[in-house]
């Protein structure tokens, strides 16, 4: 395992150089009404960053359900929308919250060809989780395997568990597969020398708001209401919790405040910490340390 957590993050090429305004969380849904959950977090610096600055303070200017700004719940009018946006913003780092790769052990290639799987299924997201589970017994006896940084950053499911399969899919062959040829946008770990040269505008990282918890040693569970039911008073406590630390580095308005303690499902507190997370991660990150790792820049790499 190599140290990719280093907390003075190692230069690589231009990357720690990279100008950033603004980073953005996204708590991903791969629902047919994914506007009604997914949301979107801006967390917005005092003045430029670079991606080496140690501790920036941010501020949330604007939190919303992704359905609201697309127009729109359904998947492909989110989705769209989402990918506009990301290849369009610049000097932004993205945070999304949904596995970008596949395990090795699929057999699948490297990331594009993972990609151009994903896209050529003809199928359902449910259905294509069936065909993960059938090429991991065949290659390995047993029916799900996760990836190295799944285990290193302990999120809860492997990349295509049913309970996060939607996700997997939807993202990334509506989200990533959309994006990969885009000339603005650098997919990490994948597209290092795309960010390094300093040719895209936004960088776009794997998020997991779970793993993000578990690295702040907050707790990760007891804040999240299934069901659309309005959150009790156990979880408005959990993400009081949750807040007093994540208002160190975030500045959060009390109306903003109250959007997050009152959201049933907990998805607007997730934005936050994608975003968080997310700089978190690539700020601390040993970026040449990942791009060699050979399971990393196939699989994928959880920045927390």
């Amino acid at each position: 395992m190599v140290n990719a957590t280093n907390p003075r993050p190692t230069r690589f090429g231009r990357i720690a150089d990279a100008a950033i305004g603004t980073v953005m969380g996204v708590d991903y849904s791969g629902a047919a009404q994914a506007g009604k959950t997914a949301w979107i977090a801006e967390l917005a610096a005092a003045g430029p960053l670079r991606v080496a600055d140690d501790a920036p303070r941010f501020r949330l200017a604007s939190l919303h359900p992704l359905g609201r700004l697309a127009g729109g719940d359904d998947r492909d009018r989110v989705n769209r929308y989402l990918v506009d946006r990301i290849s369009t913003q610049s000097e932004t780092v993205w945070g999304c919250d949904f596995p970008f790769g596949l395990p090795i052990e699929l057999n699948l290639g490297d990331w594009r060809e993972q990609l151009s799987h994903a896209s050529e299924f003809d199928g359902s997201a449910k259905e294509f989780g069936r065909s993960l589970v059938e090429r991991t017994e065949q290659a390995l006896g047993t029916k799900h395997v996760r990836r190295t940084t799944d285990r290193e950053t302990q999120t809860p499911f492997d990349c295509y568990h049913y309970r996060i399969i939607y996700q997997t899919f939807h993202g990334m062959r509506d989200v990533l597969a959309e994006l990969v040829a885009d000339r603005n946008v650098a997919v990490l770990p994948f597209q290092y020398a795309k960010a390094g040269r300093g040719v895209a505008s936004s960088i776009l990282v794997e998020a997991c708001p779970s793993s993000t918890l578990k690295r702040l040693e907050l707790p990760h569970q007891r804040y999240k209401r299934s069901g659309g039911k309005p959150p009790e008073e156990t979880h408005k406590r959990t993400r009081r919790t949750i807040l007093k630390t994540v208002s160190s580095y975030v500045e959060i308005s009390a109306h903003r405040r109250r959007v997050i303690m009152n959201d049933p499902g907990g998805d607007a507190l997730d934005a936050v910490l994608a975003g968080l997370g997310a700089w978190l991660g690539v700020t601390r990150a040993d970026h040449r340390a990942i791009q060699a790792h050979p399971r990393y820049r196939r699989e994928g790499f959880v920045y927390c």
